[in-house]
Formats: C-alpha cells, structure tokens, sequence
C-alpha cells in the first residue's frame, strides 16, 4: 500500500492510536456477531447479521493493511477467547461511559442528572477495573504500541478465521 504522494513513510501516532481503536472494537462485536447469528432465528434480523458481519469483515481486510505503515510493528501469538471476552467488556464500559456522558448534558431534570452521574462514575470505575485486568492479563498492553498494535492484527486475524 502506498501513502499519498508527499506524506511520511509511516501514519502518525495519533491517527495509529484511531486505527488501534477501530480495530480492537470491530473485531470484538465480529466475533460476538459470528457466534450469536446460529442463533437468530428471524430471517430479516438473520440478513442483517449477515451483512453486518460481510461489513466488519471487509471493514478489518482494509484496514489491516495499514499497519505495516504503524510507527512499529511486530507480530507473535494468537489471542485466546479471553481476550475477546475481555475486550468485549471494556469497549461496553467504554460505551457507557460515552453515553452517560453524553446524556448528562442533554438533561434538564435535577434528579435524573444526579442519576446519570451517579452510573457514569460507575462506569468509569468498571472501566477501570476491566483496563487493570486485561493489563494484567497481557491482552491490553497499553504502555506498549508495538505489542499493542501486534494484538490488533491477531485479534482481528481470529476473527476474520471463525
């Protein structure tokens, strides 16, 4: 793959970081996504899975191919189910913590706003908790780009294999 005429020979570390993060989550909902469509029992919701799956699939191929263009990278071990599991529980608490957000400032109603914050610290410290653990596990290596980045390619890789 070729960079526009002009630009550096590798993507800068932010827009590294964007990628590590569409990743990381594209790969989770496709692996959740392959392992709930047996069980759809709807035809209509059936095709949307599907599609969505066809989506997240060509999603990952494309975007896979930039990571040799990541500042580092190296590639070693294959993720276990964990990982997934894990990262799967991080990007929900990510979410929430999102939407709370989000929904704090659309509120109008004292009580509900205490309410909102109330969970939204809640989903800041299950956020927490979760990060801690998949550090400690080694399936988030957050001070370590290169291995960071090598856990995308491998979990996305699984995904793409189920």
């Amino acid at each position: 793959m070729s960079l526009y005429q002009g630009s550096p020979k590798h993507l800068a570390w932010h827009e590294t970081m964007e990628l590590h993060e569409l990743v990381a989550f594209q790969s989770v909902n496709l692996v959740a996504f392959k392992q709930k469509l047996p069980t759809i029992k709807d035809p209509v919701l059936c095709s949307l899975y599907k599609e969505t799956i066809c989506m997240l699939e060509q999603n990952l191929q494309e975007l896979l191919k930039f990571y040799p263009l990541a500042p580092t990278m190296n590639r070693s071990h294959m993720p276990d189910m964990t990982a997934f599991d894990a990262a799967s529980l991080l990007g929900f608490a990510k979410t929430a913590v999102r939407n709370y957000s989000i929904a704090i400032t659309e509120t109008a109603t004292p009580i509900l706003r205490e309410t909102f914050q109330k969970q939204l610290i809640c989903a800041i410290d299950l956020h927490a908790i979760i990060f801690n653990f998949m550090c400690s596990k080694g399936y988030y290596p957050a001070y370590n780009l290169e291995q960071l980045l090598c856990n995308d390619v491998n979990m996305a890789t699984a995904a793409l294999r189920l």
